[in-house]
């Protein structure tokens, strides 16, 4: 898929979001439940209007930043490499949002159910995306795995973000298989999964830096400030 029909794919997610909420906003109490707990119960409302249009105006916000990420990032070039994996992500990132706002409207019109549960299997399909794009991703300021040694090298970003998206795919696997298996805990897995992915992933870039560093293969410099 060429980048512009990305773009339009986009445009037409966000587009949507707000004709799907202008269509059910009569519909709509003057309270609107927004947010739910792990245990899917509602624990957060907001009036009608924000309740029914936050997410489509936060998502909006959202788009105009990632469109203007590849052109505000000072290795900007490096962004262009991986382009349809970046805007790839964008739809499946837009989608999935979708999915929750549509979730949301539909719980409100008096279709209760448990949101957790729902929006679990979406969470391991995210998760996924997001790992195959760490695979695909070169060094920026802005997608990946961002720690002052990954930002100093190609090779420790290289091998920082291999390992990183392998992990996030089995973290998106394994959420999914457990939303199946055991409910109850699968968001608690999740999230220990999550931090313990991130943490690990920090220390590794550390690890593999100082290790080529004292090969002599690399230095603690930013490169990137002199393009």
């Amino acid at each position: 898929m060429k980048l512009n029909y990305w773009i339009i794919a986009v445009l037409v997610i966000v587009f949507a979001m707000f004709a799907v909420g202008g269509a059910l906003y009569s519909q709509m109490q003057s309270i609107v439940a927004t947010h739910w707990n792990g245990a899917g119960e509602v624990n957060g409302t907001m009036s009608k209007f924000w309740g029914v249009f936050f997410i489509p105006l936060l998502i909006l916000g959202l788009t105009g930043l990632f469109l203007a990420i590849p052109n505000i990032d000072p290795l900007r070039s490096n962004i262009q490499k991986f382009k349809n994996y970046y805007y790839g992500f964008i739809v499946v990132f837009l989608v999935y949002f979708f999915y929750i706002y549509v979730l949301s409207l539909y719980w409100n019109l008096n279709s209760h159910f448990n949101m957790t549960r729902m929006l679990m299997p979406a969470m391991g399909a995210l998760f996924l995306t997001i790992g195959f794009l760490m695979l695909k991703a070169k060094r920026n300021f802005f997608i990946g795995i961002r720690t002052p040694w990954t930002l100093s090298s190609d090779e420790v970003w290289d091998r920082t973000h291999k390992l990183g998206g392998k992990l996030f795919i089995a973290v998106g696997i394994i959420t999914a298989v457990l939303t199946v298996l055991t409910f109850d805990t699968a968001i608690w897995v999740m999230l220990g999964l999550i931090l313990a992915v991130a943490l690990f992933t920090i220390v590794y870039s550390y690890v593999i830096f100082h290790k080529l560093e004292k090969e002599g293969k690399v230095t603690l410099t930013y490169p990137y400030l002199k393009k």
